[in-house]
């Protein structure tokens, strides 16, 4: 299990330096950065999703992309390494190694309205899972995520936990809070591992740097135990 910052990689600025978009045409940076974070994972390559804030999980008997857009990965195969990629949303990565079963979340805004995380969790528990472990990587904070009061209310009506306000005291949405609580209504032991995209130079943040952002990923990848 990994989470990336912004460093590392060969991406020049404002994208510098890990940048794992592929936007804009950016294709060969995001194949060298990934190539890099697939070599010190010990893995043959990253399989992506094409994120589409959607409610799909698909599930992977290879290291193959899926073949249709979704925000969540499922897989019970060895070394497949799957991989999550935000810019402020909540990167989720889920594991119960014991029964030998991995997954992916992108969870933003509209994740949280359809439970996405919820539905990655059952899945992985229809292949098996038990005891499943939770990581929430970085993402944009409580305190930072300014929305209109309407769209508070919404998400909050579905988890109230996402009902925040900003340092500044305008109405926000606390998704981390949300999908933390969301992942122990559904049985996992959860640990929140991020700091803040938008508080932070390290990360990249799309609510501080717009089209200039790039995205930092979370991965997990399912080994052969030790003989």
């Amino acid at each position: 299990m990994a989470f990336t910052d912004r460093h590392g990689g060969v991406s020049r600025s404002p994208f510098d330096s890990l940048d794992l978009s592929g936007a804009a045409g950016r294709w060969l940076d995001l194949a060298q950065n990934a190539d890099r974070v697939a070599r010190a994972l010990g893995v043959p390559r990253l399989t992506l999703m094409e994120q589409i804030h959607g409610a799909d999980v698909s599930v992977l008997d290879s290291s193959n992309p899926p073949q249709t857009p979704c925000d969540a990965m499922v897989t019970d195969s060895y070394h497949v390494a799957l991989c999550v990629r935000v810019a402020d949303c909540v990167p989720v990565v889920l594991a119960d190694a014991d029964a030998g079963v991995v997954g992916v979340v992108h969870a933003g805004r509209a994740g949280v309205m359809t439970n996405l995380v919820g539905s990655t969790v059952s899945t992985m528990r229809g292949r098996g899972a038990e005891a499943i472990e939770a990581w929430v990587g970085p993402h944009v904070c409580g305190g930072c995520y300014e929305v209109p009061a309407k769209m508070r209310a919404e998400v909050a009506a579905v988890v109230p936990t996402a009902y925040g306000c900003t340092t500044w005291g305008t109405p926000a949405v606390d998704l981390g809070a949300a999908v933390s609580r969301q992942l122990e209504n559904s049985g996992c032991r959860v640990t929140d591992v991020g700091s803040c995209t938008l508080e932070s130079p390290n990360l990249f943040s799309f609510r501080r740097d717009a089209d200039q952002s790039g995205r930092l990923a979370g991965i997990v990848v399912l080994k052969e135990p030790a003989t």
